[in-house]
């Protein structure tokens, strides 16, 4: 990997001729769909034209050498920019000799990697980033330490992976304390340059405006988009409120402060969760769904070391379960490719996070309004304050964007509009997502965004079949979500046809 000004260069004009490749193609009788994925594949070099021009992370962002990673994220693609991306959880443990050989060779990169890093770094004035930067060192550090000592457990699809060096050969031994060594070095250096960053770190404005319209493919400037994150904020608390009010008269909900119990609690609560989502068609009932949800059945959190989610899932597992609807669609894309190859994979420079996240928010409120918390509607209330949160720290991450607050701010603020006080501002959960969302524009608020372009889709939907009694736009939407696959919604046709 090079990140030094020639290779930029090169890559600047490598880019503007494949663009002129893309421009020349003749189109005439193409389809809806075909002419859809030429607007992807132009928003991914837009996606590089961005980078060169303005986020510039090999230069600005210490975090984007931050490479070694141990779980599966539950989006199609790993969120942030990043310099390359060594996942363990991909390889079969225990290794065969190639495998070995493999990660020996990459593992031997990082030391490399980051020591270039420093210079291209050099002129790096972006304060929050380098504040916040040695935290995914410490991370990387961590989970190197636990693929050492044979203790790292990754969450993916399947469930729960362990890995271990235990018996590795010598030089993939010898590679992963190399990287672990220079990694918590690199995080070190980082902490001591921070204190003397002072400059901005958003983008700006008029840049994220054209990055939200020429690569993400969202159709609201900053300024629309603060408007409707204070309105979802404000819809959030006032649902809370009312839901409570309904709810005045019975019990309140219980925290199970039991590892056993809680185990059992969260079994069965994942099945009733899973069986209500086939018998209502949210899923088809395919085994690997099944298997797919089940594998992220919760464990229980001490009091001591739960964060937003796990104040949530003490309570009720439900309204994360809703949003690990990600987990169903991880699953589609193993066992059911899209047919398309443009489709198949993970749109580059994370297009997909409106639609994925979008998607998992909206599911949370659907399933609610389906009737899942009917036989237990204090629940109702989770999914409210998951909204109030996702609202929160969106907007927060606007005002980031913006160069109007800083990190500590955003995280104050994202904690302090969240309900019932389970967040905290200082945890590292409000800390890693505020900096993601400074690192990868717009991603803060795509949850929001997300589910607002899918409450379009299913408006239209009705709209069109609302002189037809058999009509139900919700399936529709939902056949749609499955065939289209996790591009834009603003790729997706229009059931009116606009």
């Amino acid at each position: 990997m090079d990140f030094g000004p020639a290779a930029l260069t090169r890559q600047a004009q490598d880019l503007a001729r494949i663009r002129k490749r893309l421009v020349e193609i003749d189109r005439t009788g193409w389809s809806a769909h075909a002419i859809a994925d030429a607007r992807l594949i132009e928003a991914e070099m837009n996606g590089l034209d961005f980078d060169l021009r303005v986020r510039r992370p090999w230069a600005r962002d210490p975090s984007f050498y931050a490479t070694v990673y141990g779980e599966e994220s539950d989006v199609p693609a790993r969120e942030g920019p990043s310099a390359d991306t060594i996942d363990l959880f991909r390889y079969r443990w225990p290794l065969s000799p190639a495998d070995a050989r493999d990660l020996a060779a990459r593992l031997a990169g990082v030391p490399r990697l980051l020591d270039h890093a420093r210079s291209w770094l050099a002129d790096s004035q972006a304060a929050d980033l380098w504040r916040y930067g040695d935290r995914a060192f410490a991370e990387q550090q961590s989970v190197l330490d636990a693929l050492i000592d044979g203790s790292l457990s990754m969450r993916t699809l399947d469930g729960a992976k362990s890995a271990s060096l235990t018996g590795a050969p010598a030089p993939l031994l010898r590679a992963a304390i190399a990287a672990r060594d220079a990694t918590a070095a690199f995080g070190a250096w980082v902490k001591v340059q921070a204190p003397n960053k002072a400059g901005p770190s958003g983008v700006g404005k008029a840049d994220y405006d054209w990055y939200m319209k020429h690569v993400q493919l969202v159709p609201y400037t900053w300024d629309e988009q603060r408007v409707l994150l204070q309105r979802e904020l404000e819809r959030a608390w006032a649902g809370l409120k009312l839901e409570e009010q309904r709810n005045r008269a019975l019990p309140p909900l219980r925290s199970i402060d039991d590892r056993v119990a809680y185990r059992r609690f969260a079994e069965r609560k994942m099945t009733v969760f899973t069986d209500f989502l086939v018998k209502q068609k949210l899923i088809q009932d395919r085994p690997y769904y099944r298997a797919a949800l089940a594998a992220q059945t919760l464990d229980f959190t001490e009091p001591a070391r739960r964060n937003f989610f796990n104040h949530v899932t003490a309570l009720d597992p439900w309204p994360l379960y809703s949003h690990d609807i990600h987990w169903v669609e991880l699953a589609r894309i193993r066992h059911e490719p899209n047919p398309d190859p443009i489709r198949r994979g993970a749109p580059l420079y994370n297009i997909f996070q409106s639609r994925s996240e979008g998607f998992a928010t909206a599911f949370e409120e659907l399933v609610m309004h389906a009737g899942l918390y009917d036989a237990e509607p204090r629940g109702r209330e989770l999914v409210w304050i998951m909204l109030a949160n996702r609202a929160a720290r969106g907007l927060a991450s606007l005002h980031v964007q913006a160069n109007e607050w800083d990190l500590v701010k955003a995280g104050q603020f994202h904690a302090r509009w969240t309900p019932r006080g389970f967040s905290d501002p200082d945890s590292p959960l409000v800390g890693f997502e505020q900096l993601l969302y400074l690192r990868q524009p717009g991603y803060g608020t795509s949850y929001v965004t997300g589910k607002m372009e899918l409450d379009r889709l299913i408006a239209r939907a009705a709209k069109v079949g609302e002189a037809d009694a058999r009509s139900a736009p919700v399936a529709a939407v939902m056949r749609m979500l499955d065939s289209e696959g996790t591009v834009p919604f603003a790729l997706y046709p229009q059931p009116d046809g606009e």
